[in-house]
């Protein structure tokens, strides 16, 4: 197990370009970290850096309380798992999970044991005499994995290693993932784009956009309490809708206003706004699709017609053209709408996230 730390960790190539700002992060021992976020928001540049495989330009790299900023790769005690699997194409599966142990003079016998209980463990014990050449998407994955696991390393780094597989057997990978992580008790660290990976495998999950990070926490709180605009569009599928609203206040209570509707703001939200100094101002606001509803005419946020229509089994997806924006609606209601049907909807109020306008800081977690 290894205790993972950077500290004010810059990475600045020499045309002037900063893939990573400043960024400070812990990873514990026995966590499985995610980083996850678009293309180019340094995520990959981050685990290069922990592996030793890009120089860091500021700041600190700690494993196991140890400053490793000018430690090579091979002495680190990490193993990396990559996108393009980094088989050898001439040497067989045995020989490609045996290599490391070998080039380390480690007796036969051990090595053959040692093989054998991580082909077992993976389910290639009947490919051991096979070539990569020879195997699937999936196997060679495995392969790749098995021969970093007989290191038995302090961590484990992913570097995207499911995308170039099928939607099939990327669940199936991560699954089997998550069961290698259970079994072996050690720390991962993990770069994905695809937030479902980051979401189903991560214990704690960083978000990162442009270099910095923009939230680091557990799954559910990623969810239900992002501190910004990106990470609530970021993380959920289908993504969250964002729309624009007017704070009014009627009664002595606060209302979100928009075109077709009003959406009544419970106490500890109405709370926060005013305290914000949001009342009365325009503001930025965010629901999931599953929190969207058919409503009555009378009782509507929304309204529009229906543009598409997906059913997906035990729910459905349905897309629907208001006045000024797309609305998406993630229903267990599976009875079909047709195209150009109108329809009202409204929303559950409590599960409203509104952001400041100016920063898309949230305002209301």
């Amino acid at each position: 197990m290894a205790e993972i730390i950077l500290k004010n960790v810059t990475k600045e190539y020499e045309n002037g370009f900063v893939a990573v700002k400043n960024i400070n992060l812990e990873i514990g021992n026995n966590e499985f970290v995610i980083l996850v976020g678009p293309s180019g928001c340094g995520k990959s540049t981050t685990l290069r850096m922990i592996a030793g495989l890009e120089d860091i330009s500021e700041g600190d790299l700690y494993i196991d309380g140890e400053r490793v900023n000018n430690v090579s790769p091979q002495d680190r005690d990490i193993a990396m798992v990559f996108q393009n699997y980094a088989l050898y194409p001439h040497m067989t599966v045995y020989q490609n999970i045996a290599y490391s142990l070998k080039i380390k003079k480690v007796p036969k016998k051990e090595i053959d044991q040692r093989v054998h209980e991580v082909a077992r463990s993976l389910g290639l014990e009947d490919l051991l005499d096979r070539r990569p050449g020879q195997l699937s998407g999936g196997q060679k994955q495995r392969v790749a994995m098995g021969r970093a696991i007989i290191r038995k390393p302090k961590a484990f780094l992913m570097d995207e290693p499911l995308s170039n597989l099928d939607a099939k057997l990327r669940g199936q990978m991560r699954v089997e993932i998550a069961s290698i992580y259970q079994r072996l008790n050690t720390t991962f660290v993990y770069v994905t784009h695809d937030q479902t990976e980051a979401m189903t495998l991560g214990t704690k999950i960083v978000v990162m956009k442009d270099g910095e990070i923009q939230q680091t926490d557990d799954p559910s709180n990623l969810f239900n309490y992002p501190v910004n605009k990106f990470v609530a569009g970021f993380i959920g599928t289908p993504a969250m809708n964002f729309f624009d609203a007017e704070v009014v206040e009627e009664s002595g209570q606060l209302y979100l206003k928009t075109k077709d509707g009003k959406i009544l703001l419970n106490e500890a939200k109405a709370e926060k706004i005013r305290e914000a100094g949001k009342v009365g101002a325009k503001v930025q606001c965010g629901i999931r699709p599953e929190h969207v509803k058919r409503a009555a005419e009378g009782d509507r946020v929304f309204s529009g017609t229906v543009s598409v229509f997906e059913l997906l089994g035990s729910n459905a997806i349905v897309y629907v053209q208001t006045a000024d924006r797309m609305i998406i609606m993630n229903t267990d209601d599976t009875e079909r709408v047709a195209h150009g049907e109108r329809l009202c909807l409204s929303v559950q109020p409590e599960k409203v996230h509104v952001f400041d306008p100016d920063t898309e800081r949230t305002i209301t977690n």
